[in-house]
């Protein structure tokens, strides 16, 4: 009997040794982590800085944009670049943007989130365009930092006329 005694007692403080460390759950930052992206996706679109829009997004011919203007898609990095230079170009005053709604959902170094986005800018007259559209995007964990790997830009069609619903509610 004491030997069987001792030959648990041996296994249990061999398996204390052997148990896993707990992996601590990171879905909280990871989140804000996303929405201090966000965040900073719209102060650099207020200063108009394209090289601080562009570091959110994943480097490569691997990011895939669908965006409100054409064309349908803008595979990879440079080909997005030159579409938001085109775009903040043609307004060349102050602008501004609201992000609301903003919801992420995080699963490991994956992950999406959708926000409602409403950009004003100011053309060379002092004119200002604002229009609100529905962002959804998909985001990788790169080196530690959420990059921005997939975006979805969009505004709802008025199905009767055919028309865009640039100020939807």
């Amino acid at each position: 009997m004491k030997i069987r005694e001792l030959l648990c007692l041996t296994l249990l403080a061999g398996c204390i040794g052997c148990a896993t460390t707990p992996v601590a759950d990171t879905k909280a930052k990871d989140e804000a982590d996303i929405r201090a992206l966000e965040d900073r996706f719209a102060a650099a679109f207020k200063a108009k800085d394209i090289n601080a829009i562009m570091a959110l997004y994943t480097p490569g011919p691997d990011l895939i944009v669908f965006d409100a203007n054409p064309p349908r898609q803008y595979s990879g990095w440079d080909a997005y670049k030159k579409d938001f230079e085109a775009f903040l170009a043609s307004s060349p005053g102050p602008a501004d943007m609201l992000i609301t709604d903003v919801s992420v959902t995080v699963g490991g170094d994956v992950a999406y989130g959708h926000s409602i986005q409403h950009p004003i800018l100011t053309d060379k007259n002092g004119k200002k365009t604002e229009f609100t559209v529905r962002v959804t995007d998909g985001y990788k964990k790169v080196n530690g930092q959420w990059l921005i790997s997939h975006e979805h830009v969009s505004v709802p069609v008025d199905m009767t006329t055919m028309k865009p619903d640039l100020n939807s509610k």
